[in-house]
């Protein structure tokens, strides 16, 4: 069992940047699969950024790509999530999950979420 725990959200000004956490703990493997995902009030879930431990491979949706950036510390079981140039359509609740492995199939482990509020 992995357990996930966000923390860094908050409120910001467009604009502004903002730095989220992802600590991974339990049975964690070497080489996974972390992403970080987001939904607002009304709308999917979308998935924002994903990086394997194993090599560093990142992935980024187009909404974000330019602004966000992914990265993961030595210990490679805590992983971030930079985000700047921040505007309103950012404001999501958003989410750390892990999946063993590469970064192909559903994530298997979701931590609580940390939300993130963009004010103009």
């Amino acid at each position: 069992q992995v357990q996930l725990v966000e923390s860094g959200g908050g409120s910001v000004q467009a604009g502004g940047s903002l730095r989220l956490s992802c600590a991974a703990s339990g049975y964690f493997g070497s080489t996974n699969c972390m992403g970080w995902f987001r939904q607002a009030p009304g709308k999917e879930r979308e998935g924002v950024a994903h990086i394997y431990t194993g090599g560093g491979s990142t992935y980024y949706a187009d909404s974000v790509k330019g602004r966000f950036t992914i990265s993961q510390a030595n210990a490679k079981n805590t992983v971030y999530l930079q985000m700047n140039s921040l505007s309103p359509e950012d404001t999501a609740m958003y989410y750390c999950a892990s999946r063993p492995g590469r970064c192909t199939g559903n994530y298997n482990y979701w931590g609580q979420g940390t939300q993130v509020t963009v004010s103009s």
